[in-house]
């Protein structure tokens, strides 16, 4: 036997509770190893000629995050695997002055074409280029809308389930098939049949990994909508790689640590009597719910190594519904179920236990069982 004291305990909860905090940080970089956007394109002068050998050099404002390419002989590049949010593209070759792109703001999922003018001069000279570029996917031919981090803090939503928020995409609706949701599943599953599709046929995505319920197909839960950064609903003409999921695609983004302090806190009160009582209903509705917390993110090495890390409760207060409950009878405790059997049971059920008679023994019942029943 292993005995642990409570300084040890100390240690060893403070080591778990830094873990969790990075924990999110630390998965968000490896996420951004998934190709959540993409910038391709071509490098060429003021006659239209390809310019090969240019050095091209893409940086992540908030984060200082950058990546650096060469154009081909070709004069083109490309840039996969791109963390979402603002960019500048800066563009440098011999004989020419340098370039720079201001105002690129890549989403989750894009894929877009961005190409550059040198002028002849001398590389010390620099011809910065501020109007955004045109984000119009011109590379893949599937739909999709992105519902961005405004969008996902404002909109009202009913328990803040930012799965709601799909049916912002225009194309999607709430599945009629709820038997896919049972008690086996987590309290904020939801069946939305996007483009048609049947309520477990869309692929849900959390930082480009899956995030979906093996046992029913439908998501598993997500963070609440202050963690989110954005997301995207593709709902048709989708790549070969969601060929298991025909019905759509949902990719959630969640959020990052930056160089800047940022975080919030929040609390959401809904509270029957402070409500109009509904026309149709007798009495208020009962339900209280408070819903608090917030987030906070920064950096813990510049440009280097980020956290972020965020908390929600939830509280619900709410008359039980009436509703009819069965409890077993003195028979069936006894291990007696020949009563199912009767002309009296509707249905003409039969309860097929597998012992002579239709009567169990007691032996075979769980004893703490017996004794919570009784």
């Amino acid at each position: 036997m292993i005995r642990v004291d409570r300084s040890q305990w100390k240690w060893l909860s403070s080591v778990a509770a830094v873990f969790f905090v990075l924990a999110p940080g630390a998965a968000r970089v490896s996420a951004q190893a998934v190709a959540v956007a993409q910038i391709a394109g071509q490098v060429m002068d003021a006659t239209g000629a390809l310019v090969p050998d240019a050095q091209i050099r893409l940086t992540q404002t908030e984060t200082g995050f950058s990546r650096t390419v060469t154009t081909n002989a070709q004069g083109s590049y490309s840039l996969p695997d791109l963390p979402v949010g603002p960019y500048v593209l800066h563009v440098t070759a011999p004989g020419f002055k340098a370039y720079e792109q201001t105002g690129i703001v890549l989403e989750v999922g894009t894929n877009i074409q961005i190409n550059a003018t040198l002028e002849v001069g001398a590389v010390t000279e620099n011809v910065e280029v501020s109007a955004r570029p045109s984000m119009v996917e011109t590379r893949e031919n599937s739909v999709a809308q992105v519902i961005n981090e405004r969008q996902i803090v404002d909109l009202p939503l009913n328990g803040r389930q930012p799965t709601q928020l799909i049916l912002v995409s225009g194309a999607s609706t709430p599945s009629p098939n709820g038997n896919l949701i049972s008690s086996k599943n987590y309290p904020s599953s939801t069946t939305m049949s996007v483009a048609g599709g049947q309520g477990n046929a869309t692929n849900y995505l959390l930082d480009g990994g899956d995030n979906n319920d093996t046992f029913s197909n439908v998501n598993l839960p997500f963070p609440f909508p202050d963690a989110l950064q954005e997301f995207s609903v593709e709902t048709s003409s989708l790549p070969a790689r969601n060929g298991l999921h025909p019905g759509g695609v949902v990719n959630v983004l969640t959020k990052s640590g930056t160089n800047q302090l940022h975080g919030d806190l929040f609390e959401f009160l809904r509270n029957g009597d402070v409500n109009a009582r509904n026309f149709f209903a007798p009495v208020h509705d009962s339900l209280k719910r408070n819903q608090f917390g917030g987030t906070a993110g920064g950096k813990i090495i510049a440009d280097k190594l980020f956290f972020f890390a965020g908390y929600q409760g939830t509280r619900n207060r709410q008359n039980p519904p009436s509703s009819q409950a069965f409890v077993p009878t003195p028979a069936a405790l006894a291990g007696d179920f020949r009563a199912l059997e009767s002309a009296a049971c509707a249905g003409k059920a039969r309860a097929l236990t597998g012992y002579p008679g239709n009567i169990v023994p007691v032996t075979q019942f769980d004893p703490v069982a017996l004794k919570i029943l009784s």
